[in-house]
């Protein structure tokens, strides 16, 4: 890593977004170097089953907000974790689940899969009962941890936006959640969702933003909270693209806008 980017890692996270981007060397460099607590965890499940997971610990006096970062339909990768230790640089203690623990070969994770094809292969046949029975437990967890207070959010991007939609409708046990560029469950649902629901959306995604206007809808009249914001001139994925070193000024500026969103709300729940 260079001289600057030894600097900014003293500066906080959003001038960080701002300013430079990073490619995959720099993201397991600036993982490595990070002066906050990260460790991987094994997680309960059932008996038969357990999952792993990366969690960061920000330096901080009380106890702390925790949210639940779920990967895309890329699995648990640096940049995830990546994600999770730059929310603990704001204050939050956050916790990637590998959602393809145990999936991989001789009983592995993301990273054990041969190819990303495999990876999202497997991803795609994940039943929603697992999913929400995982977090379920990674919930858990990490709300009995002495470092963390009573409000567990739940946020994820892409297939992990989408789950994090569908974790809403099934707990009532989280204090927010955060949908990242992720689709909609059934309007039907929507009034079992006890959470508020905030949503980042990229301008130029219409494939997930055409379903925007009648889940608001449904939300507004089961007096759901959900607000959806979508930021101009991106796409899918912003805010990955946003943190990368070839991201345009557009990108970098959405990525900056939706971070500080994130942050603030996590920080008023």
């Amino acid at each position: 890593m260079n001289t600057l980017c030894l600097m900014l890692l003293t500066v906080s996270t959003t001038f960080m977004f701002l300013t430079v981007g990073v490619e995959a060397d720099e993201i397991k460099t600036e993982l490595e170097e990070s002066p906050r607590h990260g460790e991987w965890v094994e997680i309960t499940v059932t008996d038969e089953r357990k999952l792993n997971a990366f969690i960061v610990y920000p330096e901080v006096k009380e106890a702390a907000t925790s949210i639940i970062v779920i990967h895309e339909i890329f699995g648990l990768t640096d940049w995830v974790r990546l994600v999770a230790d730059r929310l603990a640089a704001d204050g939050f203690v956050a916790i990637c689940p590998d959602l393809l623990s145990g999936m991989g070969p001789d009983g592995g994770g993301t990273d054990s899969f041969e190819s990303g094809d495999d990876v999202r292969r497997a991803i795609r046949g994940l039943s929603a009962d697992r999913v929400n029975t995982d977090l379920d437990a990674v919930r858990e967890y990490v709300s009995g941890l002495p470092s963390t207070n009573d409000k567990v959010a739940v946020s994820g991007f892409c297939w992990g936006g989408r789950q994090t939609f569908q974790y809403a409708v099934h707990s009532d046990k989280i204090a927010g959640a955060f949908v990242f560029y992720g689709s909609a469950p059934a309007v039907e649902d929507v009034p079992k969702i006890t959470a508020p629901v905030y949503g980042f959306y990229g301008e130029s995604d219409n494939r997930i933003n055409a379903t925007i206007d009648a889940t608001k809808a449904a939300a507004d009249a089961a007096k759901v909270t959900y607000e959806p914001v979508i930021y101009e001139g991106v796409g899918h994925a912003f805010l990955r693209r946003g943190m990368m070193a070839d991201a345009s000024d557009t990108q970098k500026s959405a990525t900056k806008a939706a971070w500080e969103r994130w942050v603030k709300l996590l920080g008023d729940l």
